[in-house]
């Protein structure tokens, strides 16, 4: 098998990895909004007001427009990352055609940080300097430490956070479709959604590498903590 079958693959996979990372960073982004604000919503409107109608009503209002809110916040920072390694490679393009002999001696920089040895940077970096758009694309990923991204990152990132918002969102209002007392809906609501807070706090710690009972944990007290705090100011008030 030929060096270049072998750099495939892994190039595939590299790709295949960060995207699924950017995908699942997504999913939490949403899921973590859409559990928490949504619940601690219709814990603080069941203190106050004496039909599940007004709460199913309020809730999905605010389940839409957080929706809509957060997947336009995913799409602006698609397109801002985007648009920055746009920036960033125009600006290496014209370094690359304006002062080659610095960004030669950029390249073997990198080659030296490895130990190579000096006749070898020079052979590197002059063979790379004999296809522009390749050279463009070292000093991209090795001088800046930038991965060209996906170029439908924007609209993926607004939708998938958008639909994890609302997934997320329907969680602890399901109860009030059933149950037209709001205090008593509640109760299912709070063991129905701490449930989830629990399950999505140990997948999301599991996947960011940290302890998973004890980010689960957390998530479901923060979850818990936000809705007593609304329930109790809407009693108060």
């Amino acid at each position: 098998m030929t060096n270049a079958q072998h750099s495939h693959p892994h190039g595939a996979h590299h790709e295949q990895h960060l995207r699924s990372s950017d995908f699942i960073s997504d999913i939490v982004i949403g899921m973590s909004d859409g559990l928490t604000v949504p619940f601690a919503l219709a814990a603080g409107l069941s203190g106050a007001v004496a039909s599940s109608t007004l709460v199913v009503t309020a809730g999905i209002a605010e389940i839409v427009a957080g929706s809509i809110a957060m997947g336009l916040g995913g799409y602006l920072a698609g397109r801002t990352e985007a648009d920055h390694y746009e920036s960033e490679r125009r600006r290496e393009v014209l370094e690359v055609e304006t002062v080659p002999e610095r960004e030669k001696e950029e390249v073997r920089e990198v080659f030296a940080d490895m130990g190579l040895p000096l006749d070898l940077q020079i052979a590197i970096a002059d063979e790379l300097s004999k296809d522009k758009t390749k050279w463009v694309d070292f000093m991209m990923k090795y001088e800046l430490g930038l991965e060209e991204p996906d170029p439908n990152r924007a609209t993926k990132s607004a939708l998938t956070i958008g639909l994890a918002y609302i997934a997320g969102g329907l969680v602890p209002l399901a109860p009030y479709f059933f149950n037209s007392i709001p205090q008593e809906a509640l109760l299912y609501s709070c063991g129905l959604t701490l449930i989830c807070l629990f399950v999505f706090g140990y997948f999301k710690s599991k996947v960011t590498g940290q302890p998973p009972v004890g980010g689960a944990i957390k998530v479901m007290f923060i979850g818990a903590l936000a809705a007593a705090a609304a329930f109790g100011v809407a009693k108060l008030f």
